[in-house]
């Protein structure tokens, strides 16, 4: 970031302000102007897992028949590792000719705790399956298979496919990529500005229901929890929404659109999770979006003993 950005949220333990939380946020109108400017909203960032429905409008883009819109809605995802996810996974995988093994991200556990729990119990151990990106590299796979692509390397930033990635990004944020990473699942990661997220997702959100971008916005918002999962704010935030899209992402991100445009996008620039719901909470409230649905993320609690005690809140 390129300069000292404002404090956006406030950790408050017992009427003491104990920690704050400094980011960037942006807010669009449904014209597309900006309505709510924070921080540094032009600095390159990777968007992490927010950048899941750019990528999977990207497959779809080159060629990807997914099965149905649970399929696209698993492309998008950070899923839980719920039993219903790997379901999804698994047919991703078998529409391409492919099973579990042919997966190249992360071994992890289960994102959800009791899911965690269950597969420990039974024997599991990290695998690739479990993992909550393992839905989009299914994708991946599927999206190489059909355009005759080696499966080998698919995670490469030079492979056709992260090209494909890397021209979809660009075209629907409008930004120049400024950086080329390796996410958390080991699949290429292009950076883009919180403006051109923000737009991207009021692209995808307001597109038409046939093109590829209103494909996946309606698989998003027909399957939320399949894009997240059981007690997880992005799922009861699209729930909460009639019509929104939105995506989490890992160091502090969020974004996410009304189908007439209205958009947001943030960093907390610390990384924190625990402030997102919040201020995605305030921004769309300050944007005319939502009403008491979204109380319950409106504020994370701060517990004491089990207790709550106090909360985390956006102070923007």
């Amino acid at each position: 970031m390129s300069r000292e950005l404002p404090v956006v949220a406030e950790v408050v333990r017992n009427g003491v302000v104990e920690s704050v939380h400094r980011g960037s946020l942006i807010g669009l109108a449904p014209d597309g102007t900006t309505s709510i400017d924070i921080g540094d909203v032009d600095a390159q960032i990777f968007a992490r897992s927010s950048l899941k429905p750019l990528q999977a409008l990207a497959f779809l883009r080159a060629g990807w028949q997914p099965g149905d819109r649970e399929e696209i809605a698993l492309a998008c995802a950070s899923h839980s590792g719920e039993p219903a996810h790997l379901d999804v996974v698994r047919r991703i995988l078998a529409g391409a000719g492919l099973d579990e093994k042919a997966l190249d991200n992360t071994p992890d556990l289960p994102l959800d705790t009791a899911a965690a729990r269950a597969y420990l119990r039974s024997g599991g151990e990290p695998d690739s399956l479990h993992q909550n990106c393992s839905g989009k590299h299914a994708a991946m796979l599927a999206t190489c298979v059909a355009n005759g692509w080696p499966i080998e390397g698919y995670r490469d930033p030079e492979h056709p496919l992260q090209q494909v990635v890397r021209d979809t990004v660009t075209d629907v944020t409008g930004d120049d990529i400024a950086h080329v990473a390796v996410d958390g699942c080991g699949a290429a990661l292009f950076s883009c500005t919180l403006r051109g997220l923000s737009g991207a997702f009021a692209r995808i959100a307001s597109a038409d229901g046939s093109s590829p971008e209103g494909r996946v916005a309606a698989a998003m918002r027909a399957h939320p929890w399949l894009v997240g999962g059981t007690g997880r704010d992005v799922t009861t935030l699209m729930t909460a929404v009639d019509g929104l899209v939105a995506k989490d992402g890992a160091e502090g991100v969020y974004a996410a659109s009304t189908a007439d445009g209205r958009a947001v996008a943030l960093k907390v620039a610390d990384g924190a999770g625990r402030a997102r719901a919040p201020m995605m909470v305030a921004a769309l409230r300050r944007l005319g979006v939502g009403d008491e649905a979204l109380t319950p993320l409106a504020t994370m609690p701060v517990l004491g003993h089990g207790d709550r005690v106090g909360e985390v809140r956006a102070v923007f």
